[in-house]
């Protein structure tokens, strides 16, 4: 298809609008893929394209709204576009996850954003946080971490997430921000359904090391049958997405690019090298 090239957007409100244009929303099912968003041709192997950071107006997100395929957007709650950008991707046909705030090992409390969780947390706290952000983000059918290297790594708090996770019928994304991580053990104990990331695509911001990442994904998939793989909106989120606009058409031949949802079984455990 082919797109024109989107100009700056001054605002959150002009990049919505930018993408209703891109995708029109008249005439959909709901449970058919978007005219701007088709299923990807049948392939050996699956890539679930999962892109944090959502919900803050930040840089990159018509540019990723307007991806050719469909992915799964994970949208932060209780920020100024949270239930905009839900509604959008929502209507887009592409998946909506809680990108849920949680205390890493090293990093400025300001990054986590509003309703976030830490490990000073008494449980019943935990539970009415993890309870108002699902409710915060229209159509979530899953979780994720933003950040979390400490919170991902405790027992108790992520008992006490995991147990509100499975009341809500949502699955987990391990964002795998830790090697310490013991989502595995306490998902199979609760009987949540998880996942976990194998590839950060921009851990660096550069077009170089991005593209690198694909690359690495690329290697993953010749002795895996799938794989979920992150990126962000944000300071990389033009370049994350130019990269992958380029790429994904190259890449559909021989693989099929999904949504989280489509891809939800029991994950094995997966070395990736922890995002900071």
């Amino acid at each position: 298809m082919n797109r024109k090239r989107n100009k700056k957007i001054g605002s959150a409100a002009v990049a919505a609008a930018l993408c209703l244009t891109l995708f029109p929303l008249s005439g959909r099912a709901s449970n058919a893929a978007p005219e701007g968003k088709p299923t990807s041709v049948q392939g050996h192997r699956q890539v679930a394209i999962v892109i944090d950071d959502f919900g803050n107006g930040m840089t990159g997100t018509p540019e990723m709204m307007a991806l050719p395929v469909k992915f799964t957007t994970a949208i932060m709650p209780f920020m100024p576009t949270t239930k905009q950008d839900a509604e959008l991707a929502h209507k887009l046909g592409d998946d909506v996850i809680v990108h849920m705030p949680m205390e890493p090992v090293r990093g400025k409390p300001e990054w986590l954003g509003p309703g976030a969780i830490t490990t000073a947390m008494s449980d019943a706290e935990i539970r009415k946080r993890v309870e108002a952000a699902i409710a915060d983000v229209p159509y979530a059918v899953g979780m994720n971490n933003h950040m979390g290297s400490k919170a991902t790594a405790d027992e108790r708090v992520m008992r006490v997430v995991l147990t509100v996770v499975k009341e809500k019928g949502l699955f987990f994304l391990d964002s795998r921000t830790t090697y310490k991580t013991v989502l595995p053990k306490l998902t199979a104990e609760l009987g949540v359904p998880l996942l976990s990331n194998q590839v950060f695509l921009d851990d660096v911001y550069s077009t170089s090391h991005i593209t690198k990442q694909l690359g690495v994904l690329r290697e993953y998939l010749k002795n895996n049958d799938s794989c979920v793989t992150i990126g962000h909106v944000g300071p990389p989120g033009k370049l994350t997405a130019a990269v992958l606009k380029s790429a994904i058409p190259r890449m559909q031949g021989d693989t099929q690019f999904v949504k989280l949802s489509e891809m939800v079984v029991p994950s094995a455990e997966k070395d990736v090298i922890p995002h900071p």
